[in-house]
């Protein structure tokens, strides 16, 4: 068996802009606690639990790679299409090229607080897709009622390789309202962690039965424009909430998704006011600011309260704390205009 780890670094993270580029994107970017870019973190946490380690990544970003992950493999994909064309691909490309593979599915954005215990959960989660098959994911137990991320509810138990416990998934849910976010929380439901952990075969067993059907033909045929033949999706809706057995192991490592900028709130300490630095800031007589800078810039705030404002590259962003994810919208507006 070989566990080979496929690192989704495809994406734009146009809600974390101005430090998000089309140019240079987030998972390149040092955001949040711990040394180096997103991108080298989320390698050096997969080389704990993994033989190899690939990057899945678009055409424009692949050369930049090797800047934060010098000893991974670069898989192309053949365009940007969501995650679930980006794994389908990377399950067909990779099931020859490693002795026995599993795959460690992860995205190159998240916040892990503890390093070697998500190693642990993954190699659970590893066991059970070796031993039993399946599609497994990894679930967080939320630590409070989140509204930005889709929450699964586990049911039976099963045993892992290794004795420990995983779950069939009874349910995924998109993402929810305060209200029912906070009953899904009391009644033991799950965050979607958007790590997953199958073989290639499973996974494409699973992905012949989905939309994604005719991706699956075209790149066993050797089409050669594979990604003409689908439309962009995610591999939850494209493939897991209408597969069979789709299993869940939990975690409660410390865990968030670093999309947004009012993320850095529940990963970096703040002051006594409220307040979180992630780079170079003063604040005065201000409260429950998110303030962010790149190495060479600096900012200050003075008589304020609950805003973001992050400078990255010579572009100021100012936003509501509450409206962070509207960062998306500034983003699609400068590029309508070419201004990005």
């Amino acid at each position: 068996m070989t566990v080979v780890a496929v690192v989704l670094a495809g994406g734009t993270g146009t809600r974390l802009y101005p430090a998000s580029s089309r140019e240079t994107p987030k998972q390149f970017r040092s955001v949040g606690p711990g040394e180096g870019s997103l991108l080298s973190r989320t390698v050096r946490r997969a080389e704990r639990f993994a033989d190899s380690v690939v990057v899945l990544t678009r055409a424009a970003h692949a050369d930049r790679v090797p800047e934060h992950a010098s000893d991974a493999e670069v898989l192309v994909e053949p365009e940007p299409k969501d995650t679930g064309p980006a794994l389908t691909y990377a399950a067909h490309e990779l099931h020859d090229r490693y002795d026995d593979p599993v795959l460690v599915c992860l995205p190159s954005d998240a916040h892990v607080g503890d390093d070697a215990a998500f190693a642990a959960d993954v190699e659970r989660a590893i066991g059970l897709a070796r031993g039993r098959g399946g599609l497994v994911t990894l679930g967080v137990e939320p630590t409070y009622a989140a509204t930005g991320y889709g929450y699964l509810k586990p049911g039976e138990a099963v045993e892992t390789a290794d004795g420990g416990e995983g779950y069939v998934v009874e349910r995924f849910v998109e993402k929810p309202d305060a209200g029912a976010a906070a009953r899904y929380r009391e009644h033991g439901y799950l965050w979607n962690a958007g790590t997953f952990v199958w073989t290639p075969g499973e996974f494409l067993a699973a992905a012949r039965d989905s939309a994604l059907a005719p991706l699956v033909d075209a790149l066993e045929s050797g089409h050669r424009e594979p990604f003409e033949v689908v439309e962009a999706v995610s591999v939850d809706h494209g493939v897991l909430e209408g597969a069979e057995d789709v299993l869940v192991v939990p975690t409660d490592v410390e865990w968030d998704d670093l999309g947004t900028w009012d993320a850095l709130e529940r990963v970096l300490p703040a002051d006594e006011d409220g307040n979180v630095v992630d780079g170079n800031a003063l604040a005065l007589d201000a409260e429950g600011c998110v303030l962010a800078t790149d190495a060479d810039s600096h900012v200050s705030v003075v008589g304020v309260s609950d805003l973001v404002v992050a400078v990255h590259d010579d572009r100021v962003l100012v936003v509501p704390r509450n409206e962070a994810e509207r960062v998306r919208e500034v983003f699609a507006e400068l590029e309508e205009r070419d201004e990005l």
